[in-house]
């Protein structure tokens, strides 16, 4: 699945629409998460892009009058051609034509969804959804009173969009390793002092992600259609029964909240 550093470094790619005005939809397949309509995608005809942003792992279109709101669901793809589209594939549900550009949504899966709406605010979507982890609200003592008295594991805890979003299962794996903190903890046995500690690591995970253009373990490509390159920096994500580039000590593998988790017992307690 997708996940922030993913969704943020497609949005990236996609700068070049802002200022371009929408003039067509066309919809091949309209059965994903969401039934498309085609009546409400419309309603973005005519509208001018004014910017492009994400919130947790939606990215949002601001328009003149209202938005397009994208979830890439488990394997969704948004690639931008510009001038001449290639030949549709298979699983290329959507096209948005943007003046001389082509937004197109691929999803094998179809667990995404695209949405109109002429309003962010209480659009359910989006609605009690926690901060961004990359910003000022996202604070060790932000997260200390979060996990208080939670007896939930510490890992589905990050996990949790009401407590903060976009820490999706990769990178959750990887922050914890670095924090020597044990994914099977319960959230209200942390300390102050730990909390400090992995917040400071989803950032800095979190940062270097973006930076490698994200994670390509199956089907994630960026908008211009390449691929990330964190996972060459993947400590324990995805290495059951390899040996800690640390300790030395077999990487475990163990379900939480339906997720595979990895980690080093010995490294992280």
């Amino acid at each position: 699945m997708p996940e922030l550093p993913e969704v943020e470094t497609v949005k990236n790619g996609l700068q070049d629409l802002v200022g371009t005005t929408v003039t067509s939809v066309i919809i091949r397949f309209p059965r994903l998460r969401y039934p498309l309509n085609q009546s409400e995608l419309d309603q973005a005809v005519e509208q001018k892009i004014s910017a492009i942003t994400r919130r947790a792992k939606y990215l949002i279109f601001h328009l003149e009058r209202g938005y397009l709101i994208y979830h890439l669901g488990m394997s969704g793809r948004v690639t931008l051609y510009a001038d001449q589209a290639p030949e549709v594939l298979k699983h290329d549900h959507v096209d948005i034509i943007c003046d001389n550009y082509t937004i197109r949504y691929n999803d094998p899966r179809r667990f995404g969804c695209i949405i109109y709406t002429a309003s962010l605010e209480n659009n359910p979507m989006l609605a009690n959804l926690g901060p961004e982890p990359l910003e000022a609200e996202f604070t060790s003592e932000y997260l200390a009173n979060k996990l208080n008295k939670r007896n939930t594991p510490i890992k589905q805890l990050i996990m949790d969009n009401a407590v903060v979003v976009g820490v999706g299962n990769i990178y959750a794996c990887e922050s914890l390793f670095l924090s020597k903190i044990s994914p099977l903890r319960k959230g209200k046995d942390l300390n102050l002092a730990e909390s400090q500690l992995l917040v400071a690591n989803i950032q800095k995970v979190l940062t270097e992600a973006i930076a490698a253009g994200g994670s390509s373990l199956r089907d994630y490509k960026n908008a211009q259609g390449e691929l990330g390159y964190f996972q060459q920096s993947h400590n324990v994500y995805g290495k059951a029964k390899q040996s800690c580039t640390s300790c030395g000590d077999i990487i475990q593998e163990v379900r939480l909240g339906q997720r595979n988790s990895f980690y080093c017992p010995t490294c992280q307690h």
